[in-house]
């Protein structure tokens, strides 16, 4: 039996590319020297490279390499003319899947420490764990595309009005963003897409279509769209994102905007904050109206013809937050929506039909304490907020028939804290205490328009402080919630540690803990519940990891601890070996690890993607990314041909810290790619 060596492998790399016959000449000229007499001329000497198909021995078919001397002259090397010949197995030209008992695991990357360090993106050493096997892993970080790149007549990350003409700066500049978010990986047939979403005001949506090398599975886009959202009046800070069961892309809409406040006409276009969505509608005023925007988005990509189609839809029945993202369970019906921002909610929708978000009940959480330790826990239970289809809402949105926050509420102001008779009393979305009374006959309309507001009037718990990604291991049946920070409504009448009334007063006062600034990742428990008729309702929450504040004044707990000497800098308010504002997480199915990307500022000077081993609780350090980004969007795909990938999008270098580092030279400029190519599992 022929041995596959390292050695077979080099050989093979090399003669990649070559004619199956190959002769080479090597041969003497016959001069026996400058001023000598001529000699006889020489034999000369041949090889020959032979490929051979797969057997036995060779699995991956092998390389047959023979010599001898041309001896007839006829500059081929003839059968009888053969003096030697080996055969070196071929290596397998594509993928080399994972037994499926072996688990990916990582060695941390070392925190960056020099400048140069610190403007790189680093990746750690992942390596394939079999027992008292190992098998090194060659990943690292790829680049698809960079905020400004041209493809034909499109650059990534343009931002357009809704005609789908381009927007300018005031210097004539196109305006390309470098606020790149969750990009999605959607094999489709024998096609590979991904759209991928720009969280800015207005908002951009793109499709590529990306080439899968199939012997070692890098990806490179193809050819790259920028999607229409005219239909769906446009879109706004799409943030974080999920890919649904049946390979759909789940967008979301951030920050929405207040419509008690950002009103329609002319105040929305003298309003600074709504101005940048303004001229998406070219300034027309009676376009602008807040309630089109703050909805997850599904994006269905037809690959059937030569070029694709984008369908773009937005679910009116799932309810109005800042989203931070939508997770679809495994049933196809249950979904999670967490809720990004200051005294905001956790939500989760009942689809009427699996696989079929246009129609669904939705339910809001009631945290009921049950300790105040670390970073707390609860009991949960959901309040039902009515059922609803995106039909039904739609002509409140876009039709006929659009609503101001004044159709649906009125309100008094508080006097001493206290509302009038008739008025509720609520504390959410950070403004402080309201009083409100709901209009004759707008339940419906307020639970989808208005939901946390509405929910808040129903008694559900509207204290979470930024809260961000959720994702689900069917390893222990848990939900990971992340909460960029612990702190405001979260503590009891307290702002980062201080007396303050802002965040609980009018409010439930439901959760009472002590606030931790660099946050923490929670977990809950997730089983069936008849009465609510899904599989996958979360009972109970408590925390996983948290960060561990370095400096005072981040947390009002005994763990503070310094940073290792080399990191006193000034710039790392966490731990430089613990995690700082996390902001996504995902779930590497069949490996048990749960990823952690962060979003931090003075938390970490070069935001980290963490991988936490559950096994082992071990944390590594797997990607440090430059001065003043944000890891966006971190998402795990266990197998797309035999291949796995962690995609990790890098927004705005320089943009959150770090500015006076930039040199100007595009450095600034988003990244959207991935860690691996890692061999995906064999089934």
């Amino acid at each position: 039996m022929f041995n596959q060596s390292k050695l077979a492998v080099s050989i093979r790399a090399l003669l990649i590319g070559i004619p199956m016959i190959t002769l080479v000449a090597c041969g003497d000229d016959g001069n026996d020297g400058n001023n000598g007499v001529d000699g006889s001329n020489g034999l000369t000497s041949l090889t020959k490279v032979i490929d051979m198909p797969a057997s036995t021995e060779c699995p991956h078919g092998a390389t047959k390499m023979q010599a001898g001397l041309d001896k007839n002259n006829n500059q081929q090397l003839d059968d009888d003319e053969v003096q030697s010949e080996s055969v070196v197995c071929s290596a397998a030209t594509g993928v080399q899947p994972l037994a499926a008992t072996a688990r990916i695991q990582f060695d941390s990357v070392a925190a960056p420490a020099t400048n140069y360090e610190k403007r790189q993106i680093l990746v750690g050493q992942a390596k394939a764990v079999d027992g008292n096997e190992t098998r090194m892993l060659d990943v690292g970080y790829h680049i698809l595309a960079r905020s400004g790149d041209e493809y034909g007549d499109v650059a990534f990350g343009q931002l357009i009005d809704s005609s789908g003409q381009p927007l300018f700066s005031e210097d004539g500049a196109r305006k390309i963003s470098d606020s790149n978010e969750f990009t999605s990986l959607l094999p489709i047939g024998d096609r590979l897409f991904s759209v991928s979403q720009i969280e800015s005001r207005p908002g951009a949506m793109f499709m590529m279509e990306l080439d899968q090398d199939k012997s070692n599975g890098e990806l490179s886009v193809k050819k790259l769209w920028q999607l229409d959202m005219s239909k769906i009046n446009g879109g706004w800070v799409h943030c974080a994102g999920s890919v649904t069961p049946w390979n759909t892309h789940f967008a979301s809409e951030e920050y929405e905007p207040d419509a008690r406040y950002l009103v329609t006409g002319q105040d929305a276009l003298d309003d600074g904050y709504s101005a940048p969505f303004m001229e998406y509608h070219n300034n027309d005023v009676t376009k602008w109206n807040p309630y089109q925007l703050g909805w997850p988005i599904e994006i269905e990509v037809d690959a059937s013809q030569a070029t694709p189609a984008a369908e773009l839809s937005k679910h009116y029945s799932f309810g109005r937050l800042a989203y931070e993202l939508a997770y679809v369970m495994p049933d196809q019906k249950t979904v999670y929506m967490t809720d990004d921002g200051t005294n905001v909610g956790l939500y989760m929708y009942i689809a009427d039909v699996a696989g079929d978000l246009t129609a669904g009940t939705l339910y809001a959480m009631k945290w009921q304490q049950t300790s105040a330790e670390g970073m707390g826990a609860a009991n949960l239970s959901w309040i039902e907020l009515g059922h609803a289809t995106d039909e039904e809402i739609r002509p409140y949105v876009d039709g006929n028939t659009q609503l101001k926050f004044a159709d649906i509420f009125d309100t008094v102001d508080p006097v001493d804290g206290s509302c009038a008779n008739g008025y509720t009393s609520v504390n959410q979305n950070g403004i402080g205490q309201e009083c409100l009374k709901l209009k004759t006959g707008m339940e419906k309309v307020a639970s989808r328009l208005e939901t946390r507001r509405y929910a808040a009037m129903q008694g559900a718990t509207t204290e979470l402080r930024k809260e961000e990604g959720i994702t689900y291991d069917p390893t222990r049946n848990k939900l990971y919630l992340a909460m960029s920070e612990i702190g405001r409504g979260m503590e009891d009448f307290g702002k980062n540690g201080s007396a303050s009334s802002s965040y609980d007063k009018g409010g439930n006062n439901d959760i009472k803990i002590g606030y931790n600034q660099c946050g923490g990742v929670y977990q809950l428990d997730v089983s069936a519940d008849n009465g609510i008729g899904s599989d996958y309702v979360a009972k109970n929450i408590s925390g996983l990891i948290q960060g561990i504040p370095a400096v005072a004044g981040m947390a009002n707990t005994a763990a503070v601890k310094a940073n290792p000497a080399e990191f006193t800098n000034g710039m790392n308010d966490c731990h430089i070996d613990g995690i700082a504002n996390p902001d996504n997480v995902t779930y590497m199915t069949g490996h048990d690890t749960l990823i952690i990307g962060e979003d931090t500022g003075s938390g970490h000077q070069n935001d980290v993607i963490w991988a936490l081993d559950l096994q082992t609780q071990k944390l590594s350090r797997i990607q440090t990314t430059p001065y003043g980004s944000e890891t966006t969007s971190p998402y795990w795909y266990p197998n797309i041909n035999g291949w796995a990938y962690l995609t990790s999008v890098i927004q705005h270098p320089y943009g959150e810290s770090d500015g006076d580092k930039n040199t100007g030279t595009g450095e600034n400029r988003a990244y959207t790619g991935y860690v691996g190519p890692f061999p995906a599992k064999s089934e």
